[in-house]
């Protein structure tokens, strides 16, 4: 009856760390082309993928991404040279797990993850994804009287809307006025999440309009670009604060005001409808 020690399948000569410098340093000597041909290093490659299979579902990847990102550490000369090579790739996968997630949850490129001035920050987040009020969350959507006996709006104190509703109202409102859909998505989203981090409408609008990322992301013209801040956060001029067009579209959906009355509103109907980026498609062109 065979015991247990002897029915374990047999050790690879690279899974002892002196094997795995060994099977390196041939195929590097090999040159060019030498792992897409090689037998044992493709069962490398193989063993790689089990060996490293928890430490990817631990942040949330495939097992064959942490193959890769040990493909990547075994040809580098510090692998090779190491004392433990095995261990100089484990620390290296380990690494390149960690910033695979934080970029998935950031929003942004590996090598960006993996620096400090951007690893600080928490996971990118919808913001029509939040559940409570935008006004009780930030105060930047949020207008005191400017005397506290000042009447109430003309089509009176309706309930305050949700985020998401707010979000999606106003994306659905830019599209009928002739903005793409995905664009006029990718526009609000990203103006609202902007204005959580900032602390006033005034300042958020300051920031998005020398923001050339965005514009470029999202393939605005300066135009489009200004006119949609105005729409969303309203005019930065303080004597305008406590003015239609002050508050913005988000502000004055997220206190009640519907839909249909912002489509009444015919300067902002008009601002918005001009500055619609038009774009020819193939079967357009005359």
């Amino acid at each position: 009856m065979p015991t247990r020690l002897d029915a374990r399948e047999p050790r690879e000569s690279f899974e002892d760390p002196e094997g795995l410098r060994a099977l390196l340093d041939r195929l590097h000597a090999a040159g060019r082309g030498s792992w897409r041909a090689d037998p044992e290093a493709a069962a490398l490659m193989r063993h790689a993928a089990e060996k490293y299979a928890a430490l990817a579902r631990k942040h949330g990847l495939d097992p064959w991404e942490a193959a890769a990102a040990a493909f990547d550490a075994m040809r580098t000369p510090s692998v090779r040279r190491a004392e433990d090579p095995w261990a100089m790739v484990t620390r290296a996968v380990q690494v390149t797990c960690i910033a695979e997630e934080r970029a998935n949850g950031l929003l942004c490129s590996v090598h960006q993850a993996r620096r400090p001035r951007y690893s600080v920050f928490h996971d990118a987040e919808r913001f029509s994804d939040r559940e409570n009020l935008l006004t009780d969350y930030h105060p930047a959507f949020r207008v005191d009287p400017a005397d506290p006996a000042e009447e109430e709006p003309a089509w009176g104190p309706e309930p305050s809307t949700s985020v998401a509703s707010a979000v999606e109202d106003t994306i659905a409102l830019l599209a009928l006025l002739g903005w793409e859909p995905g664009v006029a998505r990718a526009g609000v989203e990203y103006v609202a999440s902007r204005l959580a981090e900032s602390s006033s409408r005034a300042s958020a609008f300051e920031m998005l309009r020398r923001d050339r990322h965005a514009r470029a992301l999202l393939d605005l013209p300066g135009a489009s670009w200004t006119t949609l801040l105005r729409a969303l956060l309203g005019a930065p001029d303080p004597a305008l604060a406590h003015t239609v067009a002050g508050r913005g579209v988000l502000l004055r959906l997220l206190i009640g005001e519907p839909l249909r009355a912002l489509l009444l509103d015919d300067e902002l109907v008009l601002a918005v409808s001009l500055a619609a980026p038009r774009r020819l498609r193939g079967g357009e062109r005359g």
